[in-house]
């Protein structure tokens, strides 16, 4: 019993000192782990305060780095922009210089072009990148996208040079002229050819500065402010009428179709403008004893119905690779021909300006030699009547939006037969 007892005794001791050792160690342990390191003091970096929450309402892209250019916050535009990648910075550019910014505290600057992520055509993004201090260990990066801004620019110093050499040209013929008509000035046969010659080259002057004109107040403009219900057959009666004499003197027969019935809603003005150049472009670039039709008819959309004018043309016709291109300022598919006809390219931007601020569009189907044919499309007058003045405002902004994406595009072959009579047939010769 003692020998039972002693080894009793001598286990429960055994048992807590066993004890007292395993909590020793779990107290020990727990202070280590409590006790800051040094590479918990790098690798946790905190924000200061009221950071997080301007980083969140920033338009630019922003990431924060630490001293070991491990990413601490970044927005989600930086990484839609592919700046962050796997935790960490992915353009080395911005890398060292937020590694520079954070060795000297000194605030630095630069623009750059980004590949662009997805695509294989070379596209770039322009950014602006600004890095600062953040603290004592942090650094601060902001990304400001230019990609927009450039391209409006781009097309703003493109514009201007369009406009001077279209301006330059006409200019610089009339004073020639002038020269030759005082050179000429005991030759009443000369002056009176070269007199001639200054009378078209100041209507092509004339006209270029009206299209100017047109293009900058269809733009600016609110068509809806001096909206009302147009009547179909007046605007096409008042384009055949603008295009009477030149068809003439071309033998071009016109002939013009559609249903009395048909209103159009908004600026009639700027209608009358959209459909007079598209029936002057059809008179211009068809050859002599051709035959021109304007036809209308009202068709089922989205929103209500809307009414299609049709321009049909027995022309030169354009090619696949100049229809996505014929719509914009200046651009002309033969130059030549255009310098000929007195065009100044700006013809169809006004189409496709009004037609998109109208909540219509315009489509070309060409085919080179057999002709081509412009549908201008847009809403009848009760169903745009009453959304703008249901959502006048909203109207303008998707008008707004509709204006930068494409509202002139390729569209396949017309139906001619499903265009109706304005009243009865009228062919003009």
């Amino acid at each position: 019993m003692d020998v039972n007892a002693a080894v009793a005794a001598a286990a429960a001791i055994a048992g807590v000192l066993t004890g007292v050792i395993a909590m020793l160690a779990f107290r020990w342990s727990e202070r280590d782990l409590r006790r800051p390191t040094r590479t918990s003091l790098h690798t946790d970096p905190v924000l200061p305060p009221g950071v997080d929450t301007v980083l969140s309402v920033l338009r630019s892209s922003a990431v924060v780095l630490d001293e070991g250019d491990a990413v601490v916050k970044a927005s989600s535009a930086a990484y839609a922009l592919g700046l962050v990648r796997g935790g960490k910075l992915a353009v080395e550019p911005m890398l060292q210089m937020a590694r520079d910014t954070r060795r000297d505290g000194e605030i630095r600057q630069v623009e750059l072009d980004l590949p662009r992520r997805g695509t294989g055509r070379g596209e770039a993004l322009a950014v602006s990148a600004r890095v600062a201090p953040l603290g004592s260990r942090l650094v601060l990066l902001l990304v400001e996208d230019l990609t927009e801004a450039r391209r409006i620019e781009a097309v703003r110093r493109d514009f201007v040079a369009n406009v001077s050499h279209e301006l330059k040209t006409p200019v610089g013929a009339l004073s020639l002229l002038s020269e030759a008509v005082m050179d000429a000035s005991d030759d009443p046969e000369a002056v009176q050819r070269f007199a001639g010659r200054m009378q078209i080259e100041a209507t092509r002057l004339t006209n270029l500065v009206q299209e100017l004109i047109d293009l900058s107040r269809v733009q600016n403009d609110d068509p809806l402010e001096d909206a009302e219900p147009v009547r179909v057959d007046e605007l096409v009666a008042e384009a055949v009428d603008r295009c009477r004499h030149a068809a003439g003197t071309k033998q071009i027969t016109m002939a013009a179709g559609g249903t009395a019935e048909l209103h159009v809603w908004g600026n009639r003005g700027q209608l009358a403008a959209a459909l007079g150049n598209l029936v002057e472009n059809a008179v211009n670039y068809s050859p002599a004893r051709t035959r021109v039709g304007i036809a209308a008819r009202r068709v089922g959309a989205r929103g209500g119905d809307a009414i299609e004018i049709a321009v049909t043309d027995q022309g030169i016709g354009i090619s696949d690779k100049d229809k996505e291109r014929i719509f914009e300022r200046f651009y002309r598919v033969d130059p030549a021909r255009s310098r000929a006809t007195g065009g100044t390219g700006l013809g169809l931007a006004i189409v496709k300006h009004v037609a998109a601020s109208h909540g219509g569009e315009v489509t070309v189907w060409s085919s080179e030699g057999q002709g081509s044919t412009f549908t201008l499309r847009l809403p009848e007058a009760g169903v745009a009547r009453d959304r703008a003045q249901q959502q006048h405002t909203p109207a303008l902004d998707e008008a707004g939006q509709s204006a930068g994406s494409s509202h002139a595009r390729s569209h396949p072959a017309p139906d001619s037969t499903a265009y109706q009579t304005l009243s009865a047939p009228e062919v003009l010769p």
